[in-house]
């Protein structure tokens, strides 16, 4: 093994708990830009390349992890502890297609009673690769500074494979003009029956008279789905091929859209056509992330990619209707410009770190949206009030559908 231990571009070296030993430094992170880190490998050994960015949660790294948001891009964790309380199935949020992980120190022994699996032995069974030693504060600012950077996470042995290494790199595509959730939807519609108290077993409210709804898979997170059946809705989960004629055969109280990964505006135009159709049918929607972007693009307004994003757990955002404001859960790399927003649509929700919009609704029709996760896993549940507004409305539409 090439030993990069006494490498000077990073002289941090983290006391590796997993196997009570120091390590050589024995991987290597290379931006596009040219900047290379060398630190310690962990998880699985293959090749991961995607674009850089960073999240700036202090926990739920598993369930950022497992967000199909994230398809196709290395996260950047800043807070340091990452892996200390293991893993376990139930907080799993999604199939993850994560390229990549980077942390400051190596995961510690996992020390909690819910864990089943260390964070490096889950990683290896998932196909993803970690990099641990980085100064991931430097690495943060290096990504601000950036439009969009893409990355390359690789356990090394010697410098030839070096030029190997940036020829991947090099051919990587930029997530601007990039489709992906077609990768991850689910191929056949299946009925989600879990509700929020999983872990002690509660039973499930019947408060709500039960209302039918479909929700379009474009990387859904389980937690939106538990939110969404918690309300008493049967919820049938689509693949986004899913034709007109067989929304209407199933005759739904509503539609809902979910967050997924990749560039909206690079979408299949099938998907555009069937939200236009489906806008038609004045049936109650609510999208969440690129569901809300979706959304914006069918009525008239653009989108655009961002220069950093907001991934975090903690943004600020304002809450126009109501002039409050609220904690959420974000993870987006891309905004509905506001300079393109047609006149049926309005702002409900602007963020406090940008302006950028967070929230819409249409004028005249029951559709509304958010760029944030109200769903949180992790973060502040806030915002949780937006799955009981979509059920209220789709508690009208039903009851005008019998009158």
């Amino acid at each position: 093994m090439y030993d990069l231990k006494n490498s000077n571009l990073d002289s941090y070296i983290p006391f590796n708990y997993l196997n009570q030993n120091i390590l050589s430094k024995d991987a290597i992170l290379i931006l596009e830009s040219g900047e290379m880190f060398f630190g310690y490998s962990f998880g699985s050994e293959k090749l991961g390349a995607g674009e850089l960015c960073f999240n700036t949660s202090m926990t739920g790294y598993q369930e950022i992890i497992t967000d199909p948001s994230y398809t196709n891009q290395i996260i950047n964790f800043t807070f340091p502890h990452i892996g200390n309380v293991g893993t376990n199935i139930n907080d799993n949020e999604g199939k993850s297609s994560v390229s990549g992980v980077i942390t400051r120190q190596l995961p510690s022994k996992e020390s909690n009673w819910r864990s089943e699996q260390n964070l490096s032995e889950w990683l290896k069974e998932l196909s993803i690769p970690g990099i641990a030693g980085i100064d991931t504060r430097k690495l943060t600012k290096i990504i601000r500074n950036k439009s969009s950077i893409n990355a390359i996470i690789a356990k090394i042995e010697n410098k030839e494979n070096f030029n190997e290494l940036n020829n991947i790199l090099k051919s990587h595509p930029s997530m601007n003009g990039l489709e992906l959730f077609s990768k991850i939807s689910t191929k056949k519609e299946y009925f989600w029956k879990e509700n929020l108290h999983k872990l002690i077993k509660l039973p499930k409210k019947q408060n709500n008279r039960q209302l039918k709804i479909v929700a379009f898979d474009y990387g859904v997170k389980s937690n939106i789905l538990r939110n969404l059946y918690e309300r008493n809705f049967e919820v049938s989960v689509l693949p986004y091929t899913t034709t007109i004629k067989e929304i209407i055969s199933k005759n739904p109280d509503g539609i809902f859209l979910s967050n997924g990964p990749g560039d909206p505006k690079a979408s299949d135009p099938n998907v555009f056509k069937l939200l236009k159709n489906l806008t038609n049918l004045k049936i109650p929607i609510f999208g969440i992330c690129i569901g809300h972007q979706l959304i914006a693009l069918t009525i008239g307004a653009k989108t655009s990619k961002m220069k950093q994003g907001h991934r975090g757990a903690n943004h600020p955002v304002k809450n126009l209707e109501t002039n409050s404001v609220e904690i959420t859960s974000q993870n987006h790399g891309f905004i509905v410009d506001k300079q393109s927003l047609p006149s049926e649509l309005q702002i409900t929700h602007i963020s406090l770190f940008d302006q950028s919009i967070e929230g819409l609704k249409h004028k005249e029709l029951p559709i509304f949206s958010v760029q944030f996760h109200p769903e949180a896993s992790p973060g502040p549940t806030d915002t949780s009030y937006l799955f009981d507004k979509f059920y209220n409305l789709c508690l009208e539409y039903s009851n005008a559908k019998k009158n």
